[in-house]
């Protein structure tokens, strides 16, 4: 499981995301349904992904990620000393943000104010992983839950290399709350018949396997096991 610090918009409010990603199966959809679930949306993107050719960023945990619809994010290593089965990430969406953090991780003098596109040259940065999600956005509350109490969120994705994985997800204020997440979330995995142990790697990880093996086994070095997948026998040592 991982749990996310997002920073959305100001740098002084902040959610944070406990999620836990999982492999769907033929039925996940219908089990939705049968324990009330609600479809969303459904949605169509393409994830791009930059790094230096060295993969400088994803080497230091740094994920840069434009989103075709929604602008640049930078997943970055959140505070250390986070106990239990997960770990924390702070999501810089302010551009301006991820340009200084960029600069800081590349070892560079801040460059301008201009946004994320204009620093790419400059600091080497180039797509290494570009794929289309199509998504399946599901809403549940589980039973015996309190009615302000907000829902569960189920993302069922199918990327255009043939892989698919899930997600589940809940939103708290604060690392007080992530313990009840946390349950919640095992909770309803448990009804969709996910085994405990399993653990599922996120797309770029996968996507980088398949089509960057000499990549992925540098990344194999600095990436923990939750990040890595199944079966690898390489060193364990994490993404997002």
């Amino acid at each position: 499981m991982f749990v996310d610090l997002l920073i959305a918009g100001s740098m002084t409010q902040a959610l944070i995301e406990v999620e836990r990603k999982f492999v769907p199966g033929p039925d996940t959809e219908d089990r939705l349904q049968e324990l009330g679930g609600t479809l969303e949306h459904r949605v169509t993107f393409r994830d791009s992904y930059y790094d230096t050719p060295e993969l400088s960023l994803m080497r230091a945990d740094h994920w840069l990620r434009q989103r075709e619809g929604s602008g640049w994010e930078l997943k970055c290593p959140g505070r250390p000393g986070v106990s239990g089965p997960h770990t924390e990430y702070v999501e810089l969406i302010v551009e301006s943000a991820i340009v200084a953090q960029l600069c800081e991780v590349l070892g560079t003098e801040v460059l301008g104010a201009g946004g994320v596109a204009a620093v790419l040259g400059p600091l080497k940065l180039q797509e290494v992983a570009s794929f289309v999600t199509k998504r399946s956005a599901w809403k549940l509350v589980l039973s015996g839950a309190e009615e302000e109490e907000p829902p569960l969120r189920v993302d069922l994705d199918t990327a255009d290399f043939g892989y698919t994985v899930g997600e589940v997800e809940a939103l708290v204020h604060e690392e007080a709350e992530i313990p009840a997440a946390l349950e919640k979330i095992h909770s309803l995995s448990s009804m969709l018949g996910v085994p405990v142990q399993e653990k599922a790697p996120a797309k770029l990880i996968v996507y980088l396997q398949r089509f960057r093996p000499q990549d992925y086994q540098h990344l194999l070095e600095v990436l923990s096991p939750s990040k890595k997948p199944q079966g690898t026998k390489a060193p364990d040592s994490s993404l997002g």
